[in-house]
């Protein structure tokens, strides 16, 4: 069973990021607040669910949430701020959207950047430690998801309603066949034998 939060007697939020490892799309980052009664025995890593079930769990998240906010940051910016730093930014815009602000920020991963005077805990894995981080996941997720689902409708030939932009064998051959879109991060390396991409 997840515990609900690092600290037990401070407004914490919890924040994660989805689409990190990405060819195309944003990084999607959400925060946060659960209340101090929350409880869920579903709810754990959005990567351990199937989409099914981190659909369900979406709005119940959102419903008894006492505040959330989700960030997408888009391919321009990744492609000029790197996407360690936007996935930090999307992170804190996320929380900017908070109210009540947290007294405690727990992130999921190694690293992060002081937002404002607030305390912060960096967990390796904390999607699968802590619900407020597990909620977060489920909301950046589904949110990132959804986002993919529309601009597959643009270019259906990436298929990036079932990969998600991931660099799948499938994706891939795509961006071989048909070239990028404006949807593609041009920072990063979209086809392993690439040297340089003409644009």
């Amino acid at each position: 069973m997840l515990k609900l939060k690092l600290q037990p007697n401070l407004i914490e939020c919890g924040t994660d990021e989805a689409g990190r490892g990405c060819l195309a799309g944003p990084v999607t980052a959400a925060a946060i607040i659960l209340p101090d009664d929350f409880s869920n025995t579903t709810l754990t890593d959005s990567k351990q669910l199937s989409e099914a079930k981190r659909k369900l769990l979406r709005p119940l998240l959102e419903d008894c949430s006492i505040s959330y906010g989700v960030t997408h940051i888009f391919m321009d910016q990744i492609d000029k701020i790197n996407i360690l730093n936007a996935s930090i930014l999307a992170m804190q815009q996320s929380i900017t959207k908070l109210d009540p602000q947290p007294e405690h920020i727990a992130v999921d991963g190694n690293r992060f950047k002081k937002y404002h005077n607030i305390p912060h805990t960096c967990v390796i894995k904390g999607d699968g430690k802590y619900l407020n981080i597990a909620a977060a996941s489920i909301l950046a997720k589904t949110y990132r998801d959804e986002f993919m689902e529309e601009i597959h409708k643009e270019f259906p030939m990436y298929n990036w309603k079932k990969n998600k932009g991931y660099p799948t064998v499938e994706h891939r051959e795509a961006i071989r066949k048909y070239g990028i879109t404006k949807y593609h991060r041009k920072s990063f390396r979209l086809l392993p034998e690439q040297l340089t991409l003409e644009f």
